[in-house]
């Protein structure tokens, strides 16, 4: 008994509530379903409430689910035993939420009122406290959240770290071979355009004989301003190695969408719908789009909405454990080299 009395407390579910639920569409169902899916919150949906009013199909529900409508709704009250009025109607109708809230104050009744956000603002929406004002975060991730955001932090610059600690003495020969194999710095660092769309120079080992100041002449197949050593430092992706150092400094991730050039970014924005999204997030040294097989070119239409599609489902269904997985198959996934050239 005890232990069922605190299963309860911990559900939220108190003693056991009766509900009466009120609207109609998508929320109104959304409401119905979850309470039936989760009986252990201790809510018991007594019944539909009918929206006559309403220029929109009703939820369709079983036989004898609606036990009353808009008008009758103050007879049933008074005659049942209900806790909560849940009302699920859009907020184009506030003449009859304040009817249902009238209603439910003259009998005593608790209200809860679910605003139909999904609908107008998309998922993922959270609202937030400010002061006496309810405001609605839109697009939330989970990277908004702070112990979510502080262990990614943590685990960037510990991995950052280890990587420049062990790599150094490889780094070292890496500048020797490329300033043996052509003249010019060892190094080569490109503005990139990070997370909030604030530019940054990313670090890369120099892999061609003469870098494009303007930042628009793409590296195409069997590029001729690719050195020798060059060639070998792009197919295994070794040139990237030096954005750790951007990790590091707190400019990229280890796992995030790659960072475009101003002018391709701008592209991006033209084409692909919610491509700048992929800003609410720092930069990575890899991605799922890269080592999901579309890493390399985007001079097609498929090209662009697929690297802008995989980055936004990473931002959606980030996890450490996803981190863990990109970081594993960037090293050993068949898809992510391919196209390295």
């Amino acid at each position: 008994m005890i232990l069922s009395i605190i299963n309860r407390l911990k559900n939220h579910g108190g003693t056991g509530k009766n509900v009466l639920v009120t609207g109609q569409g998508d929320s109104a169902q959304r409401v119905n379903s979850y309470f039936q899916q989760h009986p252990n919150k201790g809510y018991m949906v007594k019944g539909m409430v009918k929206y006559q009013t309403s220029l929109e199909p009703q939820l369709a529900v079983q036989d004898g689910a609606y036990v009353s409508d808009l008008d009758n709704m103050g007879e049933y009250l008074r005659e049942n035993q209900v806790d909560e009025v849940v009302v699920a109607l859009p907020f184009e109708y506030p003449e009859e939420i304040k009817k249902i809230l009238s209603t439910a104050d003259y009998y005593g009744t608790r209200v809860r009122f679910v605003p139909d956000y999904q609908n107008l603002l998309g998922e993922n929406c959270k609202v937030v406290k400010q002061g006496d004002m309810d405001m609605v975060a839109v697009r939330q991730l989970p990277l908004d959240d702070r112990i979510n955001l502080f262990a990614k932090e943590v685990f960037d610059w510990c991995f950052s770290s280890l990587v420049l600690l062990m790599l150094s003495p490889l780094f070292f020969v890496i500048v020797l071979l490329i300033k043996i194999d052509s003249p010019g710095p060892a190094f080569y660092c490109p503005v990139r355009i990070g997370k909030g769309g604030k530019p940054f120079r990313v670090f890369k080992f120099r892999t061609m004989r003469e870098n494009d100041t303007t930042g628009k002449a793409s590296t195409q197949a069997n590029d001729p301003r690719i050195t020798k050593v060059g060639k070998f430092l792009r197919k295994y992706s070794i040139d990237e190695l030096p954005q750790f150092a951007n990790v590091f400094m707190g400019d990229m991730s280890v796992v995030g969408p790659r960072p475009h050039r101003s002018f391709l970014n701008e592209e991006f924005q033209k084409s692909v719908d919610k491509a700048m999204v992929r800003h609410y997030v720092k930069p990575g040294v890899t991605g799922w789009a890269q080592v999901s097989g579309w890493r390399g070119p985007t001079e097609t239409a498929e090209q662009k909405e697929q690297r802008i599609a995989h980055d936004l489902w990473y931002l959606k269904h980030w996890t450490m454990k996803l981190d863990m997985k990109i970081i594993y198959l960037t090293v050993f996934g068949k898809k992510t080299h391919g196209a390295a050239f």
